[in-house]
């Protein structure tokens, strides 16, 4: 762990940090901090920054709500930026957006990333518009019922495949089982950010009971 006076702060007193949401390592905005917002960051366990602008310092979401919950503070291996990793209660970007880079310059048709966030977003968005011909659209008009078949039909895929040590298909069966989960997730009105926090609910209780095992 290195301290804050072995950061290297420009000569307006500031340090860029670039805040990251932890769960889906989306870059969320870039700020700038000083030495008295960064203790603040650390004390309170919520982002502050220094408004450029405004020049005082801004807790975020103070006015909004919108807090963000720090998991980590790293420096560069130059030790002048700082990459900031949150839990956020809403929006970063002031315009309402999830993330202030919103504005794609180029994107890689061959490379572009798409993820569970993506895929959720999109399934999101089927719901809404219910787009006739889509496959997502026929399993939303059937409803739960044909929804939860689905489900359980692509689990004994994984199964028979994963049985079968067939490393592509069950990949492939993996795929398909994620699809439709995430749809019954979608109908359900289940967001990934609550499987996420049930998921590291579970490491608490895991690491607690590892830490009990040691003591006895």
């Amino acid at each position: 762990m290195i301290k804050i006076e072995e950061l290297k702060f420009d000569e307006k007193g500031l340090i860029p940090a670039i805040v990251v949401d932890a769960k889906t390592q989306k870059v969320l905005t870039l700020a700038y901090m000083n030495k008295e917002s960064l203790a603040i960051t650390l004390e309170k366990g919520l982002t502050c920054f220094w408004s450029r602008s405004r020049q005082e310092l801004w807790l975020k979401g103070e006015t909004s709500g919108n807090y963000q919950h720090v998991v980590s503070v790293t420096a560069d291996c130059d030790k002048d930026a700082l990459v900031v990793k949150v839990e956020k209660d809403g929006p970063a970007c002031h315009t309402g957006e999830d993330s202030c880079f919103f504005n794609p310059l180029y994107v890689s048709e061959e490379k572009a990333e798409f993820g569970l966030h993506d895929l959720y977003e999109l399934l999101l968005g089927r719901k809404k518009d219910m787009p006739q011909g889509s496959y997502t659209t026929y399993l939303f008009e059937k409803g739960l019922d044909k929804i939860l078949k689905k489900v359980g039909e692509e689990s004994t895929e994984v199964i028979i495949a994963g049985k079968a040590q067939d490393k592509k298909e069950t990949i492939y069966e993996i795929a398909d089982l994620t699809y439709h989960l995430l749809v019954l997730m979608v109908e359900a009105g289940i967001s990934l950010d609550e499987v996420y926090a049930e998921i590291a609910s579970r490491n608490v209780i895991d690491h607690k009971v590892k830490q009990e095992k040691m003591t006895k």
